[in-house]
């Protein structure tokens, strides 16, 4: 998995990704700025007509509010930006992995964007649990990363297979290498909890998952139809 992992990282990072890269950076940045935004514009609203003291502690309050919320807030606008870019970010990954004749299916956009946007749902909620323990050392720390490994196992590798096999066959492979697919998606929890490089997670969870799938699944994986959303 080690291997995979290296391998995944120096991907991100090649000629075919950097174009995805550029276009998801802007568009996960466009997100965060914009809750950032919102959430400026409501501490205005609130602390309007108080006194300066008042202004200075909600507007401070708030900056910190922005800057612990959006730890826990990137892996649910990461899983959106994912579900965008993905079968754009898996053909580059499966054109070095597999042999020519092999190549996955793009599933429909809009089952696509669906299960991208249920996960995103999710992610917030889980991670919105884990904010409430923030202030308990130790406690904290497990939470998250327990939390979005079970998260990103499960999702990045069910949005990467789902090119190749219909979603029960998905569902059968993750219960199977539950814990193969839980320790790759502690990896990736990493990259979430790692500033800067947090905005790197959609690249390196499909190219690692992709990998993943290639490894664990069956030899000849067969394309079938694709679920519709639900």
């Amino acid at each position: 998995m080690l291997d995979d992992a290296l391998a995944s990282l120096r991907e991100i990072f090649s000629k075919p990704f950097r174009a995805v890269l550029f276009k998801s950076l802007a568009l996960t940045l466009v997100l965060l700025a914009g809750l950032g935004l919102m959430l400026e514009r409501v501490a205005i609203w609130v602390s309007a007509g108080g006194p300066p003291w008042l202004q200075a502690l909600i507007e401070i309050t708030a900056a910190l509010g922005l800057f612990i919320g959006l730890i826990f807030l990137i892996p649910a606008v990461s899983m959106l930006v994912a579900g965008y870019f993905l079968d754009e970010l898996a053909e580059h990954v499966e054109a070095d992995i597999y042999p020519p004749d092999v190549r996955g299916t793009p599933a429909p956009v809009m089952t696509s964007l669906w299960l991208a946007a249920k996960f995103a749902v999710v992610a917030l909620a889980v991670n919105f649990c884990a904010f409430c323990v923030w202030l308990l050392p130790g406690v904290n720390a497990l939470v998250f990363f327990v939390a979005n490994a079970y998260l990103f196992s499960r999702e990045y590798f069910q949005l990467a297979a789902l090119r190749f096999r219909p979603l029960d066959e998905v569902r059968d492979l993750r219960r199977r290498h539950r814990l193969t697919l839980f320790a790759a998606g502690l990896i990736i929890a990493v990259f979430v909890a790692t500033p800067v490089l947090n905005l790197l997670t959609p690249l390196f969870g499909v190219a690692l998952m992709a990998r993943l799938h290639k490894r664990l699944a069956p030899p000849l994986a067969r394309k079938a139809g694709f679920p519709s959303p639900r």
